[in-house]
């Protein structure tokens, strides 16, 4: 059950990165390699820790999911829920978007 999660992780990461302007996917590629491991976990408690402080301009909440995010892919029980946090705001993002079509034909 794990590498299915680690699978669909994968591909969530990937579906990400093909949004991303062309050097930041290929940053992304490289530092989900596993020849980046000893980059990606410091980046990724970096970011996290970062992301406490927030408040701050160009700091800010958005980096502890992405923390997360990194970090999941080196430590297996943090993959389900960062999937499922994922798909919960897929969900959320496409409602939001019915909700604002609808809104805009009214």
């Amino acid at each position: 059950m794990a590498t299915s999660d680690a699978k669909k992780l994968d591909r969530k990461i990937e579906q990400f990165a093909e949004q991303l302007p062309n050097w930041a996917a290929s940053f992304l590629r490289w530092l989900r390699s596993p020849n980046a491991l000893w980059v990606r976990i410091p980046v990724a408690l970096i970011l996290i820790a970062a992301g406490f402080i927030g408040f701050l301009p160009v700091l800010g909440f958005w980096m502890i999911p992405l923390g997360l995010l990194l970090i999941a892919q080196d430590v297996p029980f943090l993959q389900r829920p960062i999937l499922r946090a994922i798909e919960w705001g897929e969900r959320k993002w496409k409602d939001l978007k019915r909700w604002w079509k609808k809104r805009q034909k009214s």
